[in-house]
């Protein structure tokens, strides 16, 4: 395992997202945004993908990307939770990206990379790594079937279909009807993908791609929890400094005090799951094992930050108006995405051979 510390290239990194964030993402356009028909904020993708060369990260230099590591896409994905930002960038960016890697699919990874195509993995949302997932009927050369819960499908310029002969094809999105499903989290919709004689093109296995791709999903989720759970400690301290009850803060009751201190003792712990989660996956090493410790301690963690910032903000945290509920949204979403942290804990319990009962 190597230094679980931020570099300083990742902070530099940290740094101009967030500046980018500040000025393009602020709460109440999210907030608007996700009421209207348009929830993906497709101008913030482009200054994030083609401004600053961020949907490439993962893609080698060859093939037109920055050739850096998962931990550098960890830091993204940190701001980008912070913000809750309404872009695909998990899904294109990590996912899709990881897929196409495992294919070897050069020509398709360099247009992912620009940011001018906007890739998903038809899976649903819910599957964890190693898990079984839906495939469409290969027949007579095209693809028919149904599948539902794939995020950001509907910003989508291709995607990557599995099918019942063990491949996985490239499809575009011309050629497939996609329909809105209701989504918990307004940021992050779903929708579900029919396929009626849609021809697609086979890129390669899709057993090993969609497990790969997962695996680096689930670990990579961490790092976007931990920036959502973050962004509920920071707030909600701010909040309980400035609000005062019988002329004084209420941050300053030893109760709230005891509770904000677990919280913060929570958030640094996940930091340190996440860390070394996007480390495994750079490095290769111990890899499976970090990713379930990291998504078994994750959820929990985010959700009971941002219920408590909900909570801690009075009644002006349950008002439409202010954006604390759409991080608990974003939290419980991510709750089972990728795999619930049940699920994780049972993974990890035959990775380190340490059965139940």
């Amino acid at each position: 395992m190597t230094d679980l510390l931020y570099s300083e290239e990742e902070e530099a990194l940290r740094a101009a997202v967030r500046d980018l964030l500040t000025d393009h993402c602020a709460p109440a356009d999210v907030l608007g945004r996700v009421v209207s028909d348009t929830p993906h904020d497709l101008a913030l993708w482009k200054l994030l993908a083609d401004g600053m060369g961020l949907a490439g990260l993962l893609v080698p230099e060859a093939q037109g990307g920055q050739g850096a590591s998962h931990r550098e896409v960890a830091v993204v994905l940190e701001e980008l939770g912070r913000a809750v930002a309404p872009v695909p960038y998990l899904t294109s960016a990590v996912v899709a990206t990881e897929a196409l890697l495992a294919c070897g699919e050069a020509e398709l990874l360099s247009r992912l990379a620009s940011g001018r195509t906007i890739g998903a993995l038809a899976v649903g949302l819910h599957t964890a790594p190693g898990a079984a997932f839906t495939a469409v009927r290969l027949e007579n050369g095209v693809l028919h079937g149904e599948l539902t819960g794939i995020a950001d499908a509907a910003v989508a310029d291709l995607l990557l279909v599995p099918a019942d002969d063990g491949g996985l094809y490239a499809v575009t999105a011309d050629a497939v009807t996609v329909t809105p499903q209701v989504s918990f989290d307004l940021t992050r919709p779903l929708a579900t993908v029919r396929l009626e004689g849609a021809p697609g093109r086979r890129i390669g296995d899709a057993q090993p791609a969609v497990r790969r791709a997962l695996r680096a999903a689930a670990g990579l989720l961490a790092s976007e929890q931990l920036g959502v759970a973050d962004w509920a400690l920071t707030e909600t301290v701010r909040y309980l400094k400035e609000r005062k009850q019988f002329n004084r803060p209420v941050g300053g009751f030893q109760a709230l005090k005891h509770r904000l201190a677990q919280l913060w003792l929570e958030t640094v712990n996940l930091r340190a799951a996440a860390r070394a989660a996007a480390d495994a996956l750079a490095s290769g090493e111990d890899t499976e094992i970090s990713v379930a410790v990291a998504q078994a301690y994750a959820a929990p963690v985010a959700v009971h930050a941002t219920e408590e910032a909900v909570q801690l903000h009075a009644g002006i945290g349950m008002t439409w108006e202010h954006p604390a509920h759409l991080y608990l949204k974003r939290a419980k979403a991510d709750s089972i995405a990728y795999g619930t942290a049940g699920a994780h804990r049972e993974a990890l319990a035959g990775l380190v051979d340490l059965q139940t009962p």
